[in-house]
Formats: structure tokens, sequence, C-alpha cells
């Protein structure tokens, strides 16, 4: 079958997200949730907006998102230097361990994802498809 970007795309990150969820449904993460956990494991303090752009979330979106998480105690909300227009959110002691098992998860997923492809083309393929997200990323621009 010959298979068009846009479908190989699509298609691939939803069995990436599907398998995602699936290695993580003992810790309750919703859809969303993940990704923000990624971002925040080196980001710790990050501001809304932010997380919002890095993981390519709408603000209203990655408000619910953030809600949710503040509720289930994964992360918390707070604002930094007298500044009340802007809130920072910071990882509690549950978000950091739950950022790891996202982390190990994605690592476990992407090995298996590259299994049987030489070094040589998985770091070929990475570098083209990072060309591909600075080009995306650039028309939105």
């Amino acid at each position: 079958m010959n298979y068009t970007f846009h479908y190989l795309l699509m298609a691939n990150h939803m069995m990436l997200q599907k398998d995602l969820l699936a290695s993580l449904k003992n810790t309750e993460l919703s859809l969303g949730q993940p990704k923000v956990l990624d971002y925040l494991k080196d980001h710790n303090g990050a501001g809304q907006k932010e997380i919002a752009s890095a993981c390519h979330i709408e603000p209203a979106s990655l408000t619910s998102i953030l809600n949710r998480m503040e509720k289930q105690e994964i992360i918390h909300r707070k604002n930094l230097n007298g500044n009340r227009r802007s809130l920072y959110v910071f990882l509690t002691p549950k978000g950091e361990k739950l950022s790891h098992i996202v982390s190990d998860s994605f690592e476990t997923l992407e090995s298996a994802i590259f299994e049987n492809i030489p070094d040589a083309e998985k770091t070929a393929f990475m570098n083209t498809f990072a060309k591909i997200y600075e080009n995306m990323r650039k028309r939105r621009e």
C-alpha cells in the first residue's frame, strides 16, 4: 500500500497515544496529562502560557487539564514575585513520581518502535522528522 505522509503521521500518533495510555492505565492519567508531566519534568515552575505553547495545547484546554491535575494532587499552581496575573505550575511529590513513570513509558515505547531499525536509519529519520517539525512550526509564526 502507498501511504501518504499525513496518514502515516496521524496513524502513528494515534497508535502511540493509545499504547502510552494503555501503559499508564494504573496511573489514572487522562489524555493530555502525560505530555504536560513530561514537559514539567524538565521545566518545573513553568508558566501556563509556556506549557501551552510547548505542548501545542490551546490555553483553555490546558486550563482544564491543569484543573484536573490539581484535583488529583499532581501539580499545584502559585503566583511568583508578587505577579498576580500569572500562575506557575509545579509538580507535587506525586507529580514528580508520575513524571518519571511517564518518561519511562515513553522510553519503553520508543525502544519498541525503533526495534530492528539500525541506528543510522533512526538518526536519519529523527533528523528529517525534526526538520519537518521546524518547517511546520515556522508556518505557524
